[in-house]
């Protein structure tokens, strides 16, 4: 099939400009990608039904079969998913979650130290952002009540420890949905120093919002910072009021009618998860290492994770995390009906992230077919200078994530974008470009109220969702602020570290003020 070139058209934008102002204007993600990808394919086939039909078919196959055999790192990735939602699900059944909560309120003997256990446990939870989401919330929020802290800090913390920390983290769900997409981009552009992995490792250190988010929430946490609304919420908690819950929200046992054993350990909650970590590094080092040893390569650490197969090892370890939830539910003796049904809801839960990773992949290579990255090139060049690339992109990409409420669909459209740009310009800055795409991501994402991660860390709080949208804004906005200045010295002097040292310097002097402005306010209004 001869597909019409669009790299010199404008055209070529009109498939992620659609599914953009789609999303916008009906806040439904999958049907704005639908119809993104529905158009492009129109668009390519120059408006012929069978050929449109056709491409689409193609296409979505290709996401799963690849020169005649099955795709199974895009399997491997979906399978992970419904094992995870699985997993979760029994963590819940088991008591687990439950148990901790109980064992953490006879420990936890201050306000701060509550704050520090959630922050921590959110750091530590780190496989999704869902799970993060729900289940530390379910684990915290009894202790944090205790400690007088309002709802809106919790969900703060909870939503700005998911995000960040998965898209960070290779053994997530968001690293290896990530590293497929980087996969592609690094083999269209034909660069062979480092492998998908070892890029992954590489854009850790760049991705500026996810670190100082993450370092924001313990500035938060330990000194105290309350600015904006949280100040409001923060004063009525420490009066016992905490105006901003909501008991009509619905935690994971009462919306996926999971009875929640009343009689589980610790360890039901602890067990699994430790297993399915270990278990995944086991295995994406052993991967690793056998793909050295049929290459006659002698073994080291960084070489076998440079060369592990990412999705093989999370879908591994998920089996065997699975497995070791399943272990606490027989020695409970839990029906097995109870058991079957708790594993369908596990695994429902995760269809909608499957749909849009699905949607995302397939969108990503409908404008890879487009060409839409090498014609925004042929814009950039002349008229923008290459070192302003990063930041712009980090802000398209705050403000489609916002627009969207995906992180994942966001990458989908833009990473492609990102990869092309910096091959038409200048590969040094595919790096920090690919950076940018994926810190703008999680900013708008924090920011927007139709976000899946948003909205769970409400209801893994228990808080109003408004309330959290409106305190949780000033604290990612000043981390992008952060961000920003960081990209704006990346793109400049090409040098991450100094990137990174111009952050760091912008993230003390953004937490000095917060907090002059934080202890002067608190007082006047607690004085009142």
């Amino acid at each position: 099939m001869n597909l019409i070139d669009f790299t010199t058209s404008p055209e070529s934008l009109l498939p992620p400009v659609i599914a953009l102002t789609l999303a916008i204007l009906t806040r439904r993600v999958l049907l704005s990608l639908g119809v993104g990808i529905l158009f492009g394919a129109l668009l390519l086939t120059d408006f012929s039904f069978r050929n449109t039909v056709s491409y689409i078919t193609n296409t979505v196959v290709g996401v799963f079969v690849s020169d005649g055999s099955l795709n199974w790192d895009s399997i491997f990735i979906l399978l992970f998913l419904v094992l995870l939602g699985m997993t979760t699900a029994l963590l819940t059944l088991s008591g687990g979650t439950y148990a901790f909560a109980e064992w953490a309120q006879k420990r936890i003997k201050t306000k701060r130290g509550a704050k520090l256990l959630a922050a921590w446990l959110g750091v530590f939870i780190f496989i999704d952002d869902y799970f993060n989401s729900l289940a530390v919330g379910a684990i915290a929020r009894p202790v944090t009540d205790r400690y007088y802290v309002s709802r809106s800090k919790l969900a703060y913390i909870l939503d700005s420890t998911a995000a960040p920390m998965c898209v960070i983290m290779p053994a997530s769900s968001w690293g290896a949905y990530i590293m497929t997409v980087v996969s592609g981009i690094l083999i269209s552009h034909g660069i062979t120093e480092y492998s998908a992995l070892g890029a992954y490792i590489r854009l850790i250190p760049m991705n500026y919002y996810a670190i100082f988010a993450l370092l924001m929430v313990f500035a938060v946490v330990w000194f105290d910072l309350n600015v904006g609304p949280m100040r409001k919420h923060e004063i009525a908690a420490t009066q016992g009021k905490n105006d901003d819950k909501d008991e009509n929200a619905l935690d994971l046992t009462e919306e996926s009618e999971i009875n929640e054993s009343q009689t589980g350990k610790v360890s039901n909650l602890i067990l699994p998860i430790v297993a399915l970590i270990i278990s995944t590094v086991y295995f994406m080092i052993s991967s690793g290492a056998d793909a050295l040893y049929d290459d006659g390569q002698t073994f080291s650490l960084l070489k076998a994770f440079e060369n592990t197969n990412v999705g093989q090892s999370l879908c591994f370890g998920a089996i065997i995390g699975l497995v070791a939830a399943l272990g606490t539910i027989i020695r409970q003796k839990i029906p097995m009906k109870e058991v079957t049904s708790t594993l369908w809801i596990g695994a429902k839960s995760m269809f909608g992230a499957i749909l849009i990773l699905a949607f995302a992949w397939t969108i990503g290579a409908v404008i890879k077919d487009m060409g839409t990255g090498a014609y925004l090139s042929t814009l950039v060049e002349g008229n923008i200078d290459d070192h302003w690339l990063p930041v712009l992109l980090f802000l398209l990409s705050g403000a489609m994530a916002f627009s969207t409420g995906t992180s994942w669909g966001t990458f989908g459209i833009m990473l492609p974008i990102a990869g092309d740009l910096a091959g038409a310009t200048d590969l040094a800055l595919m790096l920090p470009m690919l950076s940018a795409v994926l810190a703008g991501s999680v900013f708008g994402d924090h920011c927007s109220p139709i976000s899946d991660t948003t909205i769970l860390s409400s209801t893994g709080a228990r808080c109003n969702h408004i309330d959290h949208v409106a305190t949780q804004l000033p604290y990612a906005l000043s981390t992008a602020l952060v961000s920003a200045v960081g990209f704006v010295v990346l793109g400049l002097t090409d040098s991450s570290l100094m990137g990174f040292a111009a952050a760091s310097i912008a993230f003390i002097i953004c937490c000095f003020i917060m907090s002059i402005v934080s202890k002067a306010r608190m007082t006047k209004n607690l004085a009142l």
